[in-house]
């Protein structure tokens, strides 16, 4: 990105108070001079991020909430990066923290707390539905807008998830951290959220944190062994569903599809957020006629508008778009996100044992799109129950037998590389080193045509106690991977 002035971005925005400071910026209110709504402008200097060593948490948040569209998840209007500052403009949210309200309010009614877990469970499945896993919720990051609806907030501590690949950097908060988290072990990801939205929960219900202790190693020891009370002015629904989040096996742990289908989540579930899936989302694409000829009505170009829109550029145009449409959505009159809100499960309603969990629960009937959530699956590739050594041993057999060479990344991580097209090939027949071929960035061979493609392979336990072998492609044509591809899995002895 090209760098702008200053005083470039001073012509847009109109500066107001101090929001909040930082360690290495500052948060501001500011006003968008085309549009006069206002946003939250975060000032970030460069030196002190590089001083700090904060760039990759920088740029990773920037990336990940440049991908978001979502009405609990806080919007990013564009980023415009000057020599001495990066100045991000994100949606503004006045209300201010999950985490206040319930300090000033205590423990909430369960309808309550309800409403916002509801929004916070579906924020969170959008991130995993983008392969994102936020691994920092807490109440802190979340944020209350005007009408008191949740916006997940701070991804600085998040991870662009890949399938086949685990997370082991220990982060996020302890009080919330899941177990597998503070013990340094392997893990996918989305269970992580999980364990941090029944903490969340136990918190809107109780008022108190589950795991808490001055003593860090004593803190460690209850979150390991899963040691918390559960207070008995909760509801049965409350008292089944919490402990399900809070399983200190991720493999046994509850997941966000199953959460969705919980009858105490259901309950006075609002429709926007029962037919929230894919599909739905993503209509939040959509191109607005209406917007478009307000938006044009500034001064903008029309067809270079819908044109930014549909590329997903960021230029001036497309932020007062996304500003003007996002504050309709506010605007009174909007059902987006009104109380009023047509509920689903009405027949639950009228009965009051909908909320609690029968002695051998029944799965809801599934309306078309919530099926689609629940068939997905975190796994590509071939499935095994033999010993991961063992899979290893034949992964390492197939490579050799198809002259590809790799390199370990990690326990159960290889980065490959072989070339195709060709009778021969420019490496050692089974080199379990692959720095000893020659790089080349294209996907072409620089002397006879061949072609070269790169692939990573990633072993990981799935919940049945299978083992799962992911194969993703890094470069090189498709239909060529997916040709070795199935080489490789016809030769595997699996």
């Amino acid at each position: 990105m090209s760098y702008q002035t200053p005083e470039w971005f001073l012509q847009n925005y109109r500066l107001g108070k101090t929001l909040g400071i930082g360690s290495f910026g500052k948060v501001k209110i500011a006003e968008h001079v085309q549009t006069g709504h206002k946003v939250a402008v975060k000032i970030l200097n460069r030196r002190k991020i590089k001083q700090m060593d904060m760039e990759e948490k920088v740029r990773r948040e920037i990336k990940i909430l440049r991908l978001f569209m979502h009405p609990h998840i806080i919007r990013l209007y564009e980023v415009i990066e000057t020599h001495n500052d990066i100045y991000v403009v994100m949606e503004y949210v006045k209300a201010g923290e999950l985490f206040d309200y319930i300090v000033e309010k205590g423990r909430l009614l369960e309808d309550e707390a309800r409403h916002f877990f509801q929004q916070i469970v579906s924020g969170v499945e959008y991130c995993h539905r983008n392969m994102v896993v936020h691994r920092d919720l807490k109440p802190e990051n979340l944020l209350l807008d005007s009408k008191m609806n949740v916006k997940i907030a701070d991804f600085g501590l998040s991870n662009v998830m890949r399938d086949g690949h685990f997370l082991k950097t220990s982060c996020g908060s302890p009080n919330y951290a899941a177990p597998e988290v503070i013990s340094g072990k392997l893990y996918s990801g989305p269970e992580v959220d999980v364990w941090s939205c029944g903490v969340i929960l136990y918190a809107l219900l109780c008022g108190s944190l589950p795991f808490d202790d001055e003593n860090i190693p004593n803190l460690f020891k209850k979150i390991k062994g899963g040691i918390y009370n559960l207070p008995s002015h909760l509801s049965p629904g409350a008292r089944d569903l919490i402990p399900r989040m809070l399983l200190v096996d991720p493999l046994k742990r509850i997941t966000i599809p199953e959460i969705r289908q919980h009858p105490w989540f259901m309950l006075h579930l609002p429709r926007y957020l029962a037919v929230m899936q894919a599909d739905t989302i993503a209509s939040a694409t959509i191109i607005d006629e209406e917007l478009v000829l307000e938006v044009a009505s500034m001064g903008f170009d029309r067809d270079l508008l819908i044109d930014s829109l549909r590329n997903r550029v960021q230029n001036k145009a497309t932020v007062a778009y996304y500003l003007v449409a996002d504050n309709r959505r506010r605007m009174p009159s909007s059902a987006y996100l009104r109380e009023e809100l047509t509920e689903v499960n009405d027949a639950a309603m009228q009965h009051p044992t909908a909320g609690m969990m029968a002695p051998a629960p029944t799965v809801p009937t599934l309306m078309p799109q919530q099926r689609v959530v629940v068939e997905r699956r975190w796994r590509l590739g071939v499935h095994s129950r033999g010993h991961p050594s063992a899979i290893m041993a034949e992964i390492y057999r197939t490579l050799t037998l198809h002259r590809v060479a790799w390199k370990k990344t990690a326990p159960y991580n290889l980065k490959c590389r072989t070339v195709l097209g060709s009778q021969g090939s420019d490496m050692e027949d089974g080199s379990p080193d692959m720095d000893t071929a020659s790089a080349n960035s294209g996907g072409t061979h620089p002397s006879d045509g061949r072609r070269i493609v790169k692939f990573e392979m990633q072993m990981y336990k799935m919940r049945d106690g299978e083992y799962s072998v992911d194969i993703q492609r890094l470069q090189g044509e498709l239909f060529l991977f997916m040709d070795l591809c199935g080489s490789l899995l016809a030769s595997m002895r699996l």
